[in-house]
């Protein structure tokens, strides 16, 4: 399915990048950005936005790293203190 009309960018693109992301570095938290440049684009009209976005969120591998959770949490106690 053709997510971005613009680039051309399907649901596969997007699932190939994460999967690529994740491999290449487990930790890595995964934006919109981020995909754009692993698969050599770059965001034009922006009216693909919100469907890009829900089609990351599907995607399972797109999960916050268990390690990183709770990190702003952390930082905000720290602060405080």
């Amino acid at each position: 399915m053709i997510i971005c009309s613009c680039t051309g960018m399907t649901d596969r693109d997007i699932n190939e990048a994460v999967s690529w992301m994740r491999a290449s570095d487990p930790l890595t938290l995964i934006t919109p950005g981020k995909i754009y440049r692993a698969l050599g684009k770059a965001p034009q009209c922006g009216g693909c936005i919100r469907l890009f976005v829900e089609k990351m969120r599907g995607e399972t591998q797109l999960a916050v790293p268990r390690e990183l959770q709770g990190l702003r949490r952390t930082a905000r106690s720290a602060a405080a203190v």
